[in-house]
């Protein structure tokens, strides 16, 4: 079993990390650091009798876990990171995975140098829409797939993170670009525009638009807002057999939300309600395609597994460059008007 630490429980680590740890197998919830008093309280809620740490070295110097995941906010997760690693600890690192490409890398050669694994917690590829739509691009079912367009706007200003650390292209777009280059693999350009609110902490995008130019050929589409008092997500993939749309929700995440915990039933977790499939076009006609179920758990079995068995790396370090490296060019795209080439990076590692 992988001893897996959560640090920091604000809501990704409450709610997007410790209940998919405490349900994957291979893994075991071995401890939370966590500072203010109502944190600490709730995780002694949540969780009954797990130890709570006051601080990453206290947690390391107990010697309870084998890995740690990194979920504090943005502007403190890079030296957190860089502490796990240089305790010989493995590390899942939330998204953003680093503000930029370039200290991305940094994180990735330090782990690479200690010989420890550096996962990004890129979890939305377990979507439970985002896996029907790869179930249905493999299946053939829309021939040659031409392009994909995914927008995912919420009203949901509080959330928002503000400052030159922040903002939704590096939050959303972190899930959004990476689920494009699942799907359809290395980008070679970006055409992208941001809008731009000013909060305390200084100008910060609030909304996005993304297209990209893949290597393959393929174009791909992602939009997402959080000011505009709108809340919708979708799916277009357009080929040459036809096209899918889905209008799905977030079904882990509200009943996660909801207070459901995926290791109360695990065989019925992530599955969308019925009129919530999407729909598959053909010249037969529509039809209404069962959702496949989401997973986010099967992130930490993966992850387990690339650990104790030497197995693949759910999402690695590279593939994490790679997503912000198409999202510096978006940003650089934004301010210069114009479309920006990716820099290709090697997903090898």
């Amino acid at each position: 079993m992988l001893r897996i630490g959560v640090v920091g429980y604000g809501t990704g680590g409450r709610h997007f990390h410790a209940p998919f740890i405490q349900a994957a197998k291979g893994c075991t919830l071995a401890g939370v650091v966590a500072r203010a008093d109502k944190t600490i309280a709730a995780v002694k809620v949540d969780y009954p009798g797990l130890p709570v740490f006051a601080s990453l070295d206290a947690m390391i110097a107990s010697g309870a876990v084998d890995a740690v995941t990194i979920t504090t906010p943005p502007e403190t997760r890079r030296d957190l990171v860089l502490q796990a690693i240089a305790a010989g600890l493995h590390v899942v690192a939330d998204k953003p995975f680093a503000p930029d490409a370039q200290g991305a890398r940094d994180l990735d050669q330090a782990a690479k140098a200690k010989g420890v694994t550096l996962g990004v917690y890129q979890n939305r590829r377990w979507d439970s829409d985002l896996q029907t739509l790869k179930k249905v691009i493999d299946a053939g079912r829309l021939g040659q797939v031409w392009r994909i367009h995914s927008r995912m706007d919420f009203d949901d200003p509080a959330t928002l993170e503000a400052g030159p650390t922040g903002g939704l292209l590096r939050d959303l777009g972190s899930h959004l670009v990476d689920q494009m280059l699942y799907l359809l693999g290395p980008v070679t350009s970006v055409m992208a525009h941001l809008d731009y609110v000013q909060l305390a902490k200084g100008a910060t995008d609030a909304a996005f638009h993304v297209s990209m130019t893949h290597a393959s050929g393929q174009h791909s589409h992602v939009s997402a807002s959080k000011l505009n008092h709108f809340a919708q997500r979708e799916l277009r993939a357009y080929g040459a057999a036809g096209a899918y749309v889905s209008h799905s929700t977030d079904v882990q995440t509200q009943a996660i939300f909801a207070g459901k915990r995926p290791v109360q039933d695990l065989a019925a977790w992530g599955y969308e309600p019925q009129t919530h499939w999407g729909t598959l076009y053909t010249k037969g006609g529509a039809t209404r395609i069962p959702s496949e179920p989401g997973r986010y758990h099967a992130y930490y079995e993966a992850f387990a597994c690339a650990v104790l068995t030497n197995g693949p790396v759910p999402v690695t370090a590279a593939e994490g460059i790679r997503t912000l490296a198409v999202l510096d060019a978006a940003r650089l795209s934004a301010e210069q008007g114009c479309s920006v080439a990716v820099q290709q990076e090697d997903t090898n590692g």
